[in-house]
C-alpha cells in the first residue's frame, strides 16, 4: 500500500497482487532501512581499513618467507626434476669427483706402501750392514790366516832351499 499525493489529496494505491504487496511492503523496508544501511556500510568500511593495516605487514613478512625459503627448495626442486626427465646425455658432475677422490685414496695407499717398504729396506739394510761387517771381518781373518800359512809354507821352503844349498 503506498500514499500519493496528488493535487493536494490523499490515494492510497493497494496492490492488488501478492507479488505487488511484497514489493511495497520491500520498498518500504528499504527505506526504513537505508539509514542503518548507510551507517553499516561506514563500520564495515573502516572494519575493512582495520583489516587492511593488519594484513598488510604480515602479507609482506609471508611474502618474504615465500621467498627466501619455500623459493629456493621449489626451484632445486624443479631444476632436479628437469635434470630427470632431460632426454639430452650428460656428463655427471659426480664422476670428475669421484676419479679425483679415487686418485686422492690411491696416492695415499701408494705414499703408505712407499713409507713400509723404506722403513723395511732401512731395517734390512741395517742387518746387511752388520752382516757386511761381520763378513768383512771373517773375510779378513781368513785371509790373515791364509798369508800366515803362505808366509810359514814359504819360510819352509826357502829354509829347505838354503839347506839344499849348503
Amino acid at each position: 500500500m503506498s500514499l500519493t499525493l496528488k493535487n493536494r489529496r490523499v490515494v492510497i494505491v493497494v496492490p492488488t497482487t501478492w507479488m505487488g504487496r511484497m514489493k511495497a511492503r520491500a520498498m518500504r523496508t528499504g527505506r526504513q532501512m537505508a539509514p542503518m544501511a548507510d551507517q553499516a556500510k561506514v563500520v564495515a568500511a573502516q572494519r575493512i581499513e582495520d583489516a587492511r593495516y593488519w594484513a598488510a605487514p604480515r602479507l609482506e613478512e609471508a611474502a618474504h618467507r615465500v621467498e627466501e625459503e619455500l623459493a629456493p627448495k621449489v626451484s632445486a626442486m624443479l631444476v632436479n626434476a628437469a635434470d630427470r626427465i632431460d632426454p639430452s646425455p650428460r656428463r655427471s658432475r659426480r664422476m670428475p669427483a669421484m676419479i679425483l677422490l679415487t686418485g686422492l685414496a690411491v696416492g695415499t695407499i701408494g705414499y703408505l706402501f712407499y713409507r713400509r717398504n723404506a722403513q723395511q729396506w732401512t731395517e734390512h739394510m741395517k742387518d746387511s750392514a752388520s752382516d757386511a761387517s761381520q763378513w768383512v771381518s771373517d773375510k779378513a781373518d781368513k785371509t790373515a790366516d791364509t798369508t800366515e800359512r803362505m808366509a810359514s809354507e814359504v819360510s819352509d821352503k826357502a829354509d829347505e832351499a838354503s839347506r839344499k844349498m849348503t
